[in-house]
């Protein structure tokens, strides 16, 4: 009897559904059961990796979950438990996180646009200008000095990819910066509203942008085809321009509503959320990513008792629930026992060092040029230069695509983490401690203290 159960429970995680080449199938209960019990983890871990971070390293709840993703992984979990990693997280089972991963992104870069403020955007229009066209330019030129030396590293890059789609990859993976990550640490650092964290924002996105448009070409000379790059670059483009011009204008009645009745309704909650997934959606399908999308939506939306309701229902699910399957999901692809060389470890070391140079030393000079003082410009270099979420999507893709290898994806896990880790103590650094000093900025910490699905996105007035 005894012996009956251990095989019950043990093929409680097993495949129930019909034979397919030889190997039974995942029928749909087997995907919910690993569903919940995976959710059940990531929740767990996360949390418990998160608090660690910020209780004794002083990092935002964001970044140990990051962290955490990649202690689920092969890498860590996978490597000392290989075969209860296996069990828990099948490849059966990968596309359904994906899917949630991306809803959730794409959700809180929703929460993230009604955050932003377009007043001080317009009133630091030149320095966001210099700083987006420096966080660009700037990676793309280091990007031309290593890739060639990167191509002769066997493994690094797919057989037989050229020089021209090489170089602008590895230019779109330096010039991204973390702008989910982005946003959350600078709410939980008590920017939401202010110059600096909007000026930061905006190069950020512009500049993400910018490299999801690259991005397209490489696919597009990789063999996708011409079409996809034009179709992401006029798509976006259009898209963009209508949500600006024309979005704005017949979103104000939602406002309206929500204003006359005192609350938002579940009615106008399902209409938002259906708005949402169709800016999702066309942003996916024209070939950007579906994070600009929700980011350009709540840019648009009527600020005021609407993005207060939306905030209060929406973020907590999203950053509590919904993001932490987009780490690990990341975490699943990471394999970091493939930097196993002292030269591949140098190789890791050189794209960390130049990536820095490229994106902080940038941003931080054209700050300075366009006239912004020494302390604001070391602030904007330090938070342009975590590359975190963004940039585990864009390798994940370039690997999906056959573009790089698991070597140099790895590489690129370990210098998104390195950079979105050292953004917040480096900020506090160069301008954090003497704007609290100040009066500039409240105490670290008081904003969301260390979480933000606590409170929502958008900071107290000043």
């Amino acid at each position: 009897m005894f012996g009956e159960l251990g095989r019950a429970i043990g093929d409680v995680m097993g495949a129930h559904g019909p034979a397919v080449d030889v190997a039974k199938s995942f029928a749909p209960s087997d995907y919910s059961i690993h569903f919940f019990l995976q959710i059940a983890v990531i929740l767990l871990v996360c949390r418990i990796v998160g608090w660690a971070a910020n209780r004794f390293f002083g990092q935002p709840q964001v970044v140990g979950e990051m962290i955490a993703g990649v202690i689920l992984g092969p890498s860590l979990f996978g490597l000392f438990f290989p075969d209860f990693q296996a069990t828990l997280f099948p490849k059966e089972t990968r596309n359904v996180l994906y899917v949630g991963a991306q809803f959730g992104v794409g959700l809180y870069m929703f929460l993230v646009g009604t955050t932003l403020r377009l007043d001080h955007f317009q009133s630091k229009a030149k320095s966001a200008v210099g700083v987006s066209a420096a966080g660009i330019a700037a990676p793309f030129l280091f990007a031309a000095l290593i890739t060639p030396f990167l191509l002769d590293i066997p493994g690094l890059f797919t057989d037989g990819l050229g020089q021209g789609p090489a170089t602008l990859f590895m230019g779109a993976c330096i010039a991204l910066t973390a702008f989910p990550m982005l946003a959350r640490i600078i709410n939980e650092r008590g920017l939401a509203n202010t110059s600096l964290g909007t000026l930061s924002l905006t190069a950020g996105a512009f500049d993400d942008a910018v490299s999801w448009c690259v991005l397209a070409v490489v696919l597009a000379t990789f063999g996708a085809g011409p079409g996809i790059a034009l179709l992401a670059i006029v798509g976006g483009l259009s898209f963009a321009l209508f949500m600006y011009f024309v979005g704005r204008k017949l979103l104000v009645p939602l406002g309206r509503i929500v204003e006359a009745q005192g609350e938002m309704s579940h009615g106008i909650l399902a209409v938002i959320l259906m708005l949402y997934a169709m800016s999702a959606f066309f942003m996916d399908a024209v070939g950007i990513h579906a994070v600009f999308g929700g980011f350009l939506l709540g840019v648009c939306m009527p600020r005021g008792l609407l993005t207060e309701e939306i905030k209060k229902k929406i973020e907590p699910m999203t950053v509590v629930f919904l993001l932490p399957m987009f780490f690990t999901y990341s975490g699943l692809n990471t394999q970091l026992t493939t930097v196993n060389s002292l030269m591949l470890l140098a190789v890791a070391l050189g794209i960390l060092l130049v990536s820095i140079a490229a994106k902080f030393g940038a941003c931080w000079l054209a700050a300075r040029l366009a006239g912004e003082d020494n302390r604001t410009a070391m602030g904007i270099g330090a938070l342009m230069n975590a590359r975190g979420l963004m940039e585990l999507i864009i390798i994940n893709i370039g690997l999906q695509k056959g573009i790089i290898g698991p070597t140099l994806f790895a590489m690129m896990v370990l210098m998104a983490i390195v950079t979105t880790v050292m953004a917040g103590p480096l900020f506090e650094i160069v301008y954090g401690r003497k704007a609290r000093e100040s009066g500039e900025l409240g105490a670290l910490g008081t904003e969301t203290d260390g979480d933000a699905a606590r409170e929502p996105l958008v900071a107290k007035p000043v």
